[in-house]
């Protein structure tokens, strides 16, 4: 009977982190297509790529439920990065190309070593330079991303963590690093637009 009680507790928090998840995305597209919003189409062709990597990686590793969020991203960036590459930014410099490399890479190491928890630390520490486009590009132009959506990212990561069913260095080290980055950009952005506003007051 506890067990599952814990199961259900596990499929009801999972299923709210891709609830929050896909209602993250709709302000998002909406931004897009008003011109308001101006993604980094290489930053999103990598995210889905990470995601990909590491939710296999999470049900290889026992996550169960917990893992659902990161499927549900890889939909998520993959819509976004097809929508990017006719209404966003398509600038691709040095540093996307490794970020994409190092992906590529976690998948190899993968492959090789047959051991999950390196590719997730290979992808999460490609993931980290992957924001750096999306972070350039806010920094310069704040008003160009959406807030909300990158919050409700954080809350999504949130919840996919306490549905995990198995807490591991595999199943916890991306998300908890996403919801740090996550974190650090809208904290940024809140900081440029109030510079932005008080320069041209």
């Amino acid at each position: 009977m506890e067990t599952a009680m814990i199961y259900d507790y596990h499929i009801v928090l999972g299923f709210i982190s891709v609830v929050v998840g896909i209602l993250g995305y709709i302000p998002y597209f909406r931004d897009i297509y008003r011109g308001k919003t101006k993604p980094h189409v290489f930053t999103w062709v990598i995210f889905a790529l990470l995601n990909a990597i590491v939710f296999f990686g999470q049900v290889s590793a026992g996550a169960g439920a917990g893992a659902w969020v990161s499927a549900i991203t890889v939909l998520g960036c993959s819509a976004i990065a097809l929508t990017a590459f006719f209404r966003g930014e398509r600038e691709i410099t040095k540093t996307d190309w490794l970020c994409f490399i190092g992906a590529l890479l976690g998948i190899v190491l993968w492959r090789i070593t047959d051991e999950p928890l390196t590719a997730v630390v290979v992808v999460t520490v490609v993931d980290v330079f992957a924001f750096a486009p999306t972070f350039r590009k806010s920094y310069m132009k704040p008003h160009e991303e959406t807030i909300s959506t990158y919050v409700l990212s954080t809350l999504k990561y949130v919840l996919g963590i306490a549905a995990l069913g198995s807490f591991n260095a595999t199943t916890l080290l991306f998300p908890v690093a996403v919801c740090l980055l996550n974190s650090s950009l809208v904290t940024m952005l809140f900081i440029r637009r109030r510079q932005l506003k008080t320069t041209n007051a």
